[in-house]
């Protein structure tokens, strides 16, 4: 867990209430237009991604689908090594377009746990990986650390799973995931690995981790199963495809939390709830 030293705490609090800011100025300013979400001159703008490699062996590829497509697509380093935290909030801003302050209070944070210094040090995707600070049980696209699977490939029967539950349609028709059921999905996840993984371990703080990356299934990809099932199998960006979030400044911590994933957690914990009575 992060070690809240004077200076990390107070650069913690700023962050919030810029979050906080940030989401007031959503709130009263038109949303990005489509075809602009991902800015002009950054990789993805207009829906023009550089072409996607698999990874190869030795490249360094962790948990989070959304920075391992990224390597993928060379906007990251391909080979997932050495990467500036500072990179990684910048490139995670402008590529999916949540808020600067989600994506730095995110690096600061996986910084902090691994000690290491944000402005100035670097990561390899796979050292983001660190188990019970990080990474933790009940994923829905990873088995447990437990059972000894790599972490940096999707395990494709969760993923198919999941993808298969979409019960909702999205604006164009098309196949779509709603909040029930992705709730649905984490709660079965939830009970399956407490049955499964002896040494299963998923505290309030993770709950929310995983809520919160679960509700960006649905924020900023809306849902959409076209542009899921290549993003989570293989870790690809749909040709075309731009974040579905389209807050001037980025979808913030604030947005998300009462949007989503306070609703997702809620959802979930009250199906596991049921299911165990």
């Amino acid at each position: 867990m992060p070690v809240f030293t004077p200076l990390f705490t107070l650069q913690f609090i700023v962050i919030v209430f810029w979050d906080i800011g940030l989401s007031l100025f959503n709130l009263h300013t038109p949303n990005l237009k489509k075809g602009s979400v991902v800015p002009k001159g950054h990789p993805g703008a207009g829906g023009l991604w550089p072409e996607y490699v698999p990874p190869k062996e030795g490249d360094s590829r962790g948990s989070c689908p959304a920075l391992n497509a990224l390597a993928n697509h060379g906007v990251l380093p391909r080979d997932g090594k050495n990467i500036p935290f500072t990179k990684l909030t910048d490139t995670v801003h402008a590529s999916y377009n949540f808020a600067p302050s989600f994506c730095k209070i995110t690096s600061m944070l996986s910084a902090n746990m691994l000690g290491r210094k944000y402005s100035t040090d670097t990561v390899d995707l796979a050292e983001l990986d660190l188990h019970n600070a990080i990474e933790h049980d009940a994923s829905l696209m990873r088995q447990d650390v437990y059972h000894g699977k790599d972490m940096g490939s999707p395990h494709l029967p969760f993923v198919k799973a999941l993808l298969s539950s979409a019960s909702g349609k999205a604006q164009d028709g098309s196949a779509a995931l709603t909040l029930d059921d992705v709730a649905r999905f984490a709660a079965k996840r939830r009970m399956d690995a407490q049955k499964e993984n002896p040494e299963f371990s998923l505290g309030f703080a993770h709950k929310m981790i995983g809520s919160s990356n679960a509700s960006g299934l649905l924020t900023i990809f809306g849902g959409r199963v076209k542009d899921l099932e290549p993003f989570l199998v293989e870790e690809r960006l749909s040709e075309g495809w731009e974040p579905r979030a389209m807050s001037r400044k980025g979808l913030t911590i604030l947005a998300l939390n009462a949007s989503t994933v306070i609703k997702v957690e809620s959802m979930t914990e009250k199906m596991v709830a049921d299911a165990e009575r």
